[in-house]
């Protein structure tokens, strides 16, 4: 956590200052529940040197623009789409959670609601605020057994064999592009960001080769996060929205120093708070990106199935259902296209 904070707040800072775009790293998420599957068997040293090898294979992507060629290809109608299917069940959840913490959750949203009328670019700090207060007021908070802590530097040697290529290296850099990278780009896109995404993957893929002796396993460009900085409560000119994951990797960086601390204290805090939370973060977010994917009606029936196919639970043969969306609103795309040619040649 020390080293992955430092990384993706350093990098973060320095992309979104150099291109004066709101671009967020972060760790993948997906590649850490992959880790956790597919690391049985090996060494913490055999690890280090999948995750290297996984940089170095994002860094080659980046070089060499393929996967920059391959994204120009989408309709930002179809990535608004996957966007919406990313982020919907987080806005589900937190109405979900009021089965678990009715009263917290109500009392967050009207929060929400009300400061959106008053003073929408600080309704999120108020919700945080009322967030805080609420798990003080309900006790839902424990300090016991917390103690200051201050992470610390530890470099792992590693270990190369090509069981670690083929069984950490490539699973874990097809889900870090696939389900990482993908719906972050998709985020510029729907957004009308002019994003320089080979440049991006070239600094990720090379940091975290650098970086994963000591620990930092994937990062990548973040789609959910980074979209909360997209929004007009961050500001009303698209130009200046930089400033946010600036103030992020901001954050991170501190996070870093103290990341065994806040780690012990966010393991402390009820669910409930912490997916309302994220899931009120993001109703604008949602709520903008399903607007964009209909806004043409040719094709408003590909990104439907997008926005379902994305949102579902779909696993197929190991790709994500962020690829299989993307997948099936191509196709949808290509068959309409094939029938209109046929149409207008007879």
């Amino acid at each position: 956590m020390l080293m992955l904070g430092l990384t993706i707040g350093g990098t973060s800072i320095g992309l979104s200052l150099y291109y004066r775009l709101p671009i967020l790293i972060a760790w993948s998420t997906p590649g850490a529940s992959l880790l956790i599957a597919n690391v049985q068997g090996f060494s913490i040293n055999e690890a280090i040197a999948g995750f290297i090898v996984s940089g170095a294979l994002i860094l080659l992507c980046g070089l060499t623009g393929w996967f920059e060629k391959l994204i120009s290809k989408i309709p930002f109608q179809l990535a608004s789409a996957m966007l919406a299917g990313i982020l919907i069940n987080f806005g589900v959840d937190v109405f979900s959670q009021m089965n678990e913490a009715p009263w917290v959750v109500s009392v967050m949203l009207a929060t929400y609601f009300i400061s959106k009328q008053i003073m929408p670019k600080f309704a999120m700090l108020f919700v945080l605020v009322s967030c805080i207060l609420l798990a003080w007021q309900f006790h839902l908070v424990s300090d016991t057994g917390l103690s200051w802590q201050v992470s610390e530097f530890h470099y792992i040697a590693p270990q190369f064999t090509l069981d670690v290529i083929l069984g950490i290296s490539l699973p874990l850099f097809i889900v870090t592009m696939a389900a990482q990278n993908l719906p972050g780009i998709a985020v510029f896109k729907a957004h009308n960001y002019d994003a320089p995404v080979s440049s991006i993957l070239s600094v990720t893929g090379f940091v975290n080769m650098v970086m994963a002796p000591f620990g930092c396993f994937s990062i990548n460009l973040v789609a959910i996060t980074v979209a909360i900085c997209m929004t007009d409560e961050v500001s009303e000119k698209p130009s200046e929205r930089y400033w946010a994951p600036i103030a992020g990797g901001i954050v991170y960086l501190i996070m870093a120093i103290f990341s065994s601390y806040l780690m012990n204290v966010f393991a402390l805090l009820p669910d409930a708070l912490i997916y309302s939370l994220a899931g009120i973060a993001l109703f604008s977010t949602i709520g903008n990106s399903l607007q964009q994917a209909v806004v043409a009606s040719k094709v408003s029936e590909a990104s439907i199935i997008t926005f379902i196919v994305t949102a579902s639970n779909i696993t197929l043969w190991g790709l994500s259902s962020v690829l299989w969306g993307l997948i099936a609103g191509a196709t949808i795309l290509f068959i309409q296209q094939v029938f209109k040619r046929k149409v207008v040649s007879n």
